[in-house]
């Protein structure tokens, strides 16, 4: 308000008195005689004692005193604006000013793929281990070519300052479809959530997630040995402060069950077995950083159940407990930045990057006699669910040779111990390396080419392998760039 006063003094001071009445004195004279001549004289005597001469003493006084009348009257408005209180029923557009921030956000992102075998072609475009045929011609002909737009990403974030406590909230998606959708170019939701203070509720990274274990790869699946899952869940950052963070939650449970060789002996019953899910997941994490890297510690306890549809009871049934540790960091040295990680448990491997499951059956040791026909009962008594011991491993260093050129080098697997009563072809392990080089001509542009290679291993001995290389162009987009 102050500005704007001050401008329009400076306007007023800028035009003196005589100067409205310059017009006026440009006018064309008209012809006058008689007595209009005489009462013209007047006036101009009378006007030249009100108006005096442009730089005279007189004309300086008054402009003087035109100043300081001005300059009581913002003075007093001032004082005025000072004294306004400010009420909840006031627009708070001003006052809120500077506490919240919105931005839109994504990236465009081409793949040119060149494959020089084949993988499972809903899959085609990532290299995931445990997709690799380990039957020659499964899929078709080796090499193939393909252009991916599924990396391709929008989302909308708003955090600031509620209540005193912090928030944030985060609606993200890809093209890149799975489930019912995968090989399609098609919605997918990665993150939905919002947090305020030490609470977060909804779809985001797991709690036992490492997301900075992830390398600089442009893969979009990436290593399979580490912990990388989004999970709808409630979350309790008990600790956020020194370096420290350490939190709990609450995660939608979901389990891979595999009914083994029970399909052998009766495909009606090994095809009705399903997932039983009747408790959340418990998940919870400790974390140390600086800008020398990070360590972080985490774990999971989960009931893996499983049930039969179509039968008395949902018979057989029955659930294991499942648990899982990690330990994973970073270390940044000169241009290195390195990245190690390890995971052990049972019945996790729907935490995992890719490969395993999370429940199979079991056999009784020793001689079994053939049943004919299969005997409900019997079977009960001679398998038993067992919850799948599997252990996951990523080692990769990031090296930024300079500011626009930079790679990522490295190596992962995840493998899991069958039991004995698994089919022949049930997945066993899956490996996984790759190495890049990146350019990065400006903040928001990036152009690379990555090799990779992977394999898989099954229960029985089977294994395949694939190489691509992939070609990826990237341009980031982000409100900031619009309205900061």
């Amino acid at each position: 308000m102050r500005k704007a006063l001050l401008a329009c003094t400076a306007i007023l001071v800028a035009t003196p008195a005589w100067a409205a009445d310059e017009a006026t004195a440009q006018k064309p004279e008209s012809s006058q005689s008689g007595p209009e001549l005489a009462t013209g004289a007047a006036s101009a005597a009378t006007a030249a004692q009100a108006n005096p001469a442009p730089g005279s003493a007189e004309e300086r006084d008054m402009l003087l005193q035109e100043i300081r009348s001005l300059r009581d009257r913002v003075g007093a408005l001032e004082n005025r604006a000072s004294q306004v209180q400010y009420s909840p029923e006031m627009p708070q557009r001003h006052k809120l000013a500077g506490e919240h921030n919105f931005e839109l956000y994504g990236f465009l992102q081409l793949d040119a793929i060149q494959d020089f075998k084949r993988v499972n072609p809903d899959w085609d475009a990532t290299l995931r281990p445990s997709r690799i045929p380990t039957t020659e011609g499964e899929f078709g002909s080796d090499g193939q070519t393909l252009f991916s737009v599924r990396q391709s990403r929008l989302g909308a974030k708003a955090n600031g300052m509620l209540a005193g406590k912090p928030y944030e909230a985060k609606f993200e998606f890809d093209l890149f479809g799975t489930g019912v959708d995968a090989g399609q170019t098609t919605f997918r939701v990665r993150h939905m959530y919002g947090s305020w203070g030490p609470i977060l509720v909804g779809q985001t990274n797991t709690t036992w997630m490492d997301a900075d274990l992830f390398p600089n790869v442009v893969d979009y699946w990436g290593p399979p040995g580490m912990v990388f899952v989004r999970n709808p869940q409630i979350r309790f950052t008990f600790l956020n402060s020194n370096g420290w963070k350490a939190a709990v939650a609450l995660e939608n449970p979901s389990d891979d069950i595999d009914p083994g060789a029970i399909r052998l002996i009766d495909p009606e019953l090994g095809s009705n077995i399903r997932n039983d899910e009747e408790l959340p997941d418990l998940t919870a994490m400790v974390r140390y950083g600086g800008d020398w890297g990070h360590v972080q510690l985490g774990g999971i306890l989960r009931k893996v159940g499983f049930d039969t549809v179509g039968t008395e009871d949902n018979e057989p049934e029955g659930s294991e407990t499942g648990w899982g540790v990690s330990l994973s960091g970073s270390a940044k040295l000169s241009l290195a930045t390195f990245r190690l990680g390890i995971v052990h448990g049972r019945g996790i491997a729907t935490y995992m990057n890719d490969g395993g499951m999370d429940l199979a059956p079991s056999a009784a040791l020793g001689v079994v006699p053939p049943i004919e026909p299969p005997d409900p009962d019997f079977l009960a008594t001679l398998l038993s669910a067992t919850a799948v011991k599997l252990t996951g491993i990523s080692a990769y260093v990031d090296l930024q040779w300079t500011k626009q050129l930079s790679s990522a080098l490295g190596y992962s697997f995840t493998k899991v111990d069958n039991t004995n009563f698994q089919e022949g072809s049930a997945f066993h392990k899956g490996s996984y390396a790759s190495g890049n080089l990146l350019w990065m001509p400006a903040d928001r542009i990036l152009a690379g080419v990555e090799l990779m290679w992977g394999k898989r291993e099954d229960n029985d001995g089977d294994d395949g392998t694939d190489l691509r290389l992939q070609t990826t162009f990237k341009f980031n987009f982000s409100s900031k760039d619009i309205w900061d």
